[in-house]
């Protein structure tokens, strides 16, 4: 079964579970040598919120009668509950009048059928029956039908027991006899030979799915959710794409993803990725833009390069170049996602660099130690003057580091997170350029240290025009009286911009270095206004 939740997605009510029961055409497959195939049922997990299980008890080669016979029912029946779904879609394999341990003719189908409605209302349950998806067989230009009366079985029982009824024999065929023969070889399982180490001599199947076969009809039958079943139509959760490692999406890699996004794209693409720890670095270029990218359950992307550590071309990586993600095209929302850099305390190591305009990112983890989160912005200009720069926007999200871990000339807005220093050392180290309208703004935040750590400046200036303010935080007593450095360099006492205003806890109490500044509410929230023009 798919392993993909959704922690953060918006839930419309409490949890549902959703069993789906039927033959291969549904079944989870084996990942191993490259596998194509995949059951719809198998990519039916990432279209919904958090609140929505899919198991997906689906078998190859099964039928409504094996299925029950060989005692793969029972267990489902035993653990059903009031509120349950069970999706039920047999077909294929009770016509096998040559197998009896399969074969059911349509009267017994029926039976069949009515038979696991009846016992899965009995539980409180409820039951929806889906007709079998088509077979790609084609006479001529037309389109089979293989399954004859099999379908209006389906059909007469969902009236009968009044049950909802998803036609996916009906929306299928109307979708491959759309395509036609040879455009729809690309949806089943034709593979050519030599490209398949499962089939090295290639298959040609009309019958099973592959990748983005099994994506499509999942999404088919999704959309008839909300008039069939609109309490589970509720809870779909709309995406163009879905990155999951157990293959219940259509990429294993966020890198495979970020590659299919249209260039300059002028309206938002849907990533959502499902839960687990992909070991990827991430480089994210200017063409790919406008795009909503979500984490369903723990999803975290890890690296481990730094700064000092030597790269292909025989020289260091550098700062930037130690950076587990680039983002590098604007308008880019991030929901749900930890970030790390797990090269330990080694230098400068990057989790994420943002060098593109209009990011967000919400409910988000940035982990590391030195250098965590780099905002680049347009860089660093020394002595030029910038009106505007990237600016970025943080909201409810955990940053820690040890030194320098927020750093970078963009103006990005941090709104109640949490930022944790790691170590004696510094949080910010704002770069920001001459002229630009705002720095580094954190808002309702709450500053917080490991165990042990007691001594941390709010910020010192990489750059003689840095701008960073604290409005409204809580700054735990790892807080240093002083507040602020000056990083040795005396000037940025008159050109830097360091500020708070209306901050408690007991780091908020101390004296403040004479050059830095405690302002009215006022022209705080000017500040922050500017940041929003």
């Amino acid at each position: 079964m798919a392993l993909c939740m959704l922690l953060s997605a918006p839930s419309f009510g409490g949890p549902l579970r959703v069993f789906l029961i039927g033959d291969s055409t549904c079944a989870t497959k084996d990942l191993a040598k490259q596998n194509p195939e995949r059951g719809w049922g198998q990519m039916f997990q990432p279209l919904f919120d958090g609140s929505v299980t899919v198991e997906n008890h689906a078998v190859n080669g099964r039928s409504t009668k094996s299925f029950r016979d060989e005692g793969r029912w029972d267990p489902i029946l035993d653990r059903l509950q009031a509120g349950d779904w069970v999706f039920i879609q047999f077909g294929h394999n009770d016509q096998k009048a040559q197998d009896s341990t399969r074969y059911a003719d349509p009267a017994q189908y029926a039976e069949n059928l009515r038979r696991y409605v009846r016992e899965t209302r009995a539980k409180g349950a409820v039951p929806v029956l889906l007709t079998p998806i088509v077979r790609r067989h084609f006479s001529g230009e037309s389109l089979d039908d293989t399954h004859g009366a099999y379908l209006d079985a389906v059909r007469r029982v969902a009236a009968g027991e009044q049950t909802p009824l998803i036609d996916a024999e009906r929306l299928t065929r109307a979708w491959v006899a759309g395509l036609g023969d040879e455009a729809s070889k690309a949806f089943y399982m034709w593979v050519e030979e030599g490209t398949c180490p499962l089939c090295p001599e290639g298959r040609q199947d009309n019958t099973h799915l592959n990748v983005r076969g099994a994506r499509t009809v999942a999404r088919m039958i999704a959309a008839q959710l909300p008039q069939a079943v609109p309490e589970l139509g509720e809870r779909l959760v709309p995406s163009d794409f879905t990155v999951a490692r157990d293959g219940s999406g259509d990429f294993f890699t966020l890198t495979e993803a970020v590659a299919a996004l249209p260039d300059f794209g002028r309206d938002t693409t849907r990533i959502v990725i499902c839960g687990g720890v992909y070991r990827e670095k991430i480089s994210i270029p200017a063409t790919k833009r406008l795009v909503a990218l979500t984490g369903r359950g723990d999803v975290t992307l890890t690296w481990d390069d730094y700064a000092a550590k030597i790269g292909p071309t025989g020289r260091p990586l550098g700062t930037s170049g130690s950076s587990t993600l680039y983002f590098g095209g604007d308008g880019w929302t991030v929901r749900g996602i930890t970030f790390e850099n797990t090269a330990g305390r080694v230098g400068q190591a990057v989790a994420v660099q943002c060098l593109a305009t209009e990011l967000r990112f919400i409910g988000c983890r940035f982990l590391g130690n030195q250098d965590t989160l780099y905002l680049y912005g347009t860089g660093n200009r020394d002595g030029e003057r910038v009106t505007e720069n990237a600016r970025i926007r943080f909201e409810e999200c955990y940053i820690e580091g040890t030194t320098d871990f927020i750093f970078g000339s963009a103006a990005a807005l941090f709104r109640r997170c949490e930022i944790r220093s790691k170590a004696d050392s510094y949080v910010t180290a704002a770069s920001t350029c001459r002229g630009q309208r705002c720095g580094l703004i954190f808002v309702e935040c709450r500053l917080t240290a490991d165990e042990g750590v007691t001594a941390c400046w709010l910020g010192r200036p990489w750059r003689d025009y840095a701008q960073t303010l604290f409005l409204r935080c809580h700054l735990g007593a790892h807080i240093r009286p002083e507040g602020w450095h000056d990083w040795n360099k005396p000037r940025t006492h008159r050109t830097a911009f360091y500020a708070e205003c209306a901050s408690e806890g007991p780091g908020a109490a101390g004296r403040r270095v004479p050059w830095a500044r405690r302002i009215e509410e006022r022209r705080a929230l000017r500040i922050v206004a500017a940041f929003d023009r």
